[in-house]
């Protein structure tokens, strides 16, 4: 004879756990082991068959009394037979003890119209400054014609026969907990209630038609790559009167060709010879409000930076704008003539060996320099 758990094991929770506790644990092992998501997983059906009767016991108070006090043997002392949800099918069993499908949303139908998304190409320096952009976006507008009913003009509707105008088709089922009912959209009338008699020949009974629609979005400064800006009301038209969805517009910036972005900073890879690192330079570099001129001091390193303050992309709620990094970048010729390579061999360090260069090494090419 196979040895029955203990009710409180088999839940995983203390023998003081509270109601919502016991819900919540049975939800849990439900999620992961009806037989609906784990068809021929005899095991799963096993476990959710277990935990079914451990949650019919331990949910009712009277029963929960007896069990504490005489366990498995209070069913034979009139507790009630075992319980097996297995053959409630898993969207129903959330409906009915959960409140709502297993997404935790409502399965009632819903005529609000749907979200649109636009996706909005920008230029970098449109990005930078912001502007009002204009949008073509088609969507589903209410009709006109019909006024969004779905019935030509001059006719009406009649009360749908399967659902008596409800909308809705409920069925009573019998568990543990007494009757239970459920709810699902009528299949006749789709959830309207009512049935057209002549449906409109602008839109064919939808009560929606697709248009064109020209807008105006304001797009402020510093918007990055994946921000969105939601216009509300400018989505789909409800169904059948309904409050219409939003659009979201997303925005796509195109890459600079010169200028990299990091959130509000922006660097720019400044490429600068070997002499204009050893004994420095003026040059100017591109920022987003126009040239500027930088000094590069003399024995400059790879990989050294510079920062402007206050040259970055501004930010799109309190509008203070980043920095800009200069970032050094230094190149070595490939291509000497005769008199370049003896002024390097001038300076000095063939030796035949690695060696890390110093400071004294552009010291020494800039006297050298200076001397010619």
């Amino acid at each position: 004879m196979a040895v029955r758990r203990d009710y409180y094991e088999v839940l995983g929770v203390g023998r003081q756990a509270s109601a919502d506790e016991l819900k919540r644990a049975f939800r849990k092992i439900a999620m992961d082991s009806h037989p609906d998501r784990n068809p021929d997983d005899p095991a799963a059906a096993a476990r959710f068959k277990e935990a079914s009767e451990a949650y019919a016991v331990l949910s009712d108070p009277g029963r929960r009394r007896s069990y504490d006090m005489f366990g498995h043997a209070a069913a034979d002392m009139g507790g009630g037979p075992a319980v097996d949800f297995t053959d409630m099918p898993f969207a129903d069993l959330f409906e009915t003890f959960f409140g709502g499908g297993a997404g935790g949303r409502s399965r009632r139908p819903s005529n609000r119209g749907d979200d649109l998304r636009y996706d909005l190409t920008l230029t970098f320096e449109e990005a930078f400054k912001g502007l009002d952009k204009q949008i073509d976006v088609p969507r589903l507008v209410t009709c006109e014609r019909c006024t969004g009913t779905g019935a030509e003009p001059g006719t009406g509707v009649d009360t749908c026969r399967s659902c008596g105008g409800a909308g809705q088709i409920r069925r009573a089922q019998q568990s543990i907990f007494g009757s239970v009912v459920t709810a699902s959209t009528c299949p006749t009338c789709q959830g309207a209630g009512r049935v057209l008699r002549s449906p409109c020949a602008e839109c064919r009974g939808q009560g929606r038609v697709e248009r064109t629609r020209r807008l105006m979005v304001r797009i402020p400064a510093g918007v990055d790559n994946g921000s969105q800006i939601r216009l509300s009301g400018e989505g789909e038209a409800g169904v059948r009167g309904g409050q219409p969805g939003d659009l979201y517009v997303v925005m796509r910036v195109k890459p600079h060709p010169q200028l990299d972005r990091r959130d509000q900073d922006v660097i720019y890879k400044l490429l600068v010879n070997i002499v204009q690192a050893a004994v420095g330079d003026q040059i100017e570099v591109p920022t987003l409000d126009g040239p500027v001129e930088i000094a590069i001091p003399p024995g400059t390193q790879y990989g050294q930076t510079f920062r402007l303050a206050g040259r970055g992309m501004p930010d799109v709620r309190g509008g203070r704008r980043g920095d800009q990094y200069v970032l050094v970048q230094i190149v070595v010729p490939k291509d000497l003539n005769l008199d370049q390579k003896a002024l390097l061999r001038k300076v000095g360090g063939l030796t035949g060996k690695p060696e890390k260069i110093s400071k004294g090494f552009f010291e020494k090419l800039r006297d050298a320099i200076s001397l010619d």
